[in-house]
């Protein structure tokens, strides 16, 4: 288990859940991230601030301190 922060492009992921509960937290659910949907690391900008990810069709760019909220378990 790790965070979304710490993924690498390229990488897939499974969401297990979220470290806190905030109203970040809940709108982070209501684009889409929550418990058991796969996730995808697409890229990072140059100073690894933000990150792009793919959740099903959407694409969505996260800064690194709001993907820390987000606990993942790294596919094969």
């Amino acid at each position: 288990m790790t965070f979304l922060n710490k993924m690498i492009p390229g990488q897939r992921a499974k969401v297990i859940g979220f470290t806190q509960d905030s109203p970040l937290v809940r709108r982070l659910r209501e684009l889409g991230i929550g418990p058991g949907k796969s996730v995808t690391c697409v890229c990072r900008a140059p100073l690894n601030d933000p990150l792009l990810i793919r959740i099903g069709a959407s694409r969505l760019s996260l800064r690194r301190a709001d993907a820390s909220l987000v606990t993942v378990e790294i596919e094969d």
